[in-house]
């Protein structure tokens, strides 16, 4: 009996062991969505998810990439958690819609403010802010640590590398994608040379050649019932 069971037993314990490890890896920080398009603003959510088993997660900061700098956070509050958002100056301004922007967010930082609030074992929460403009295309890293109550912290800095393995900690990646150019006035109003063309033609013809067909169409209507009656007449007589 012993023998028997013993190659199933071996296999669910694989099998255990194999969706603990996959669960353990797919619990990362991430940003979500993780694609964006570019030149816009977007909001953004960083998903915080406590791997511990012991401990609670209770602070966390995210660092916004200095090569694509966001000259603006606006930060969704979040119930038992306070925050701040810390800027840094820039030694290349940046232009936005406001004109010249001389410095952008460096980081910002949540921190619960009880216990009750803390991010518990086998728990996660998210943490929403509206950002921009985006770059016009790329990728942009967002590096983060999260703070434990045991005092440990968890660094989600490694960078993630086109095939090769995910690294243990990666940093949440937000892909941006080039903005559609919009279709220009002349294909979408129809002002252009070659949509007035047909329309001119068309308002120009009502008082000439555009009666013309409904004119033919009555005489032939009239023809064709004369000449069934004259030949009715014709087969009467005979």
């Amino acid at each position: 009996m012993n023998r028997t069971f013993a190659v199933p037993a071996v296999a669910a314990a694989a099998l255990t062991a194999t969706f603990a490890l996959a669960g353990a890896a797919s619990a990362h920080v991430t940003v979500n969505p993780n694609m964006a398009t570019g030149g816009s603003y977007s909001k953004l959510t960083f998903r915080v998810p406590t791997e511990s088993d012991t401990a609670s997660t209770k602070k966390v900061v995210v660092y916004f990439p200095e090569d694509h700098p966001f000259a603006s956070a606006s930060v969704k509050p979040h119930p038992g958690w306070s925050f701040t958002v810390k800027d840094h100056k820039l030694s290349t301004p940046i232009t936005s819609d406001d004109g010249q922007v001389t410095e952008a967010v460096q980081k910002i930082v949540w921190t619960a403010t009880s216990a009750a609030s803390q991010i518990k074992p086998g728990e996660f929460d998210e943490f929403d802010v509206s950002v921009g403009p985006l770059p016009n295309s790329g990728t942009v890293v967002f590096k983060a640590l999260q703070y434990y109550t045991d005092g440990s912290v968890v660094r989600w800095i490694e960078p993630s590398v086109a095939g090769q393995d995910e690294p243990e900690h990666p940093a949440p990646v937000l892909s941006i994608t080039a903005a559609t150019a919009a279709p220009s006035a002349d294909a979408t109003s129809g002002s252009g040379a070659t949509a007035d063309a047909t329309p001119m033609s068309a308002t120009t013809d009502d008082d000439g050649d555009s009666k013309a067909p409904l004119v033919l169409s009555i005489l032939a209507v009239v023809l064709a019932a004369g000449s069934l009656a004259l030949s009715v007449v014709r087969r009467k007589r005979s």
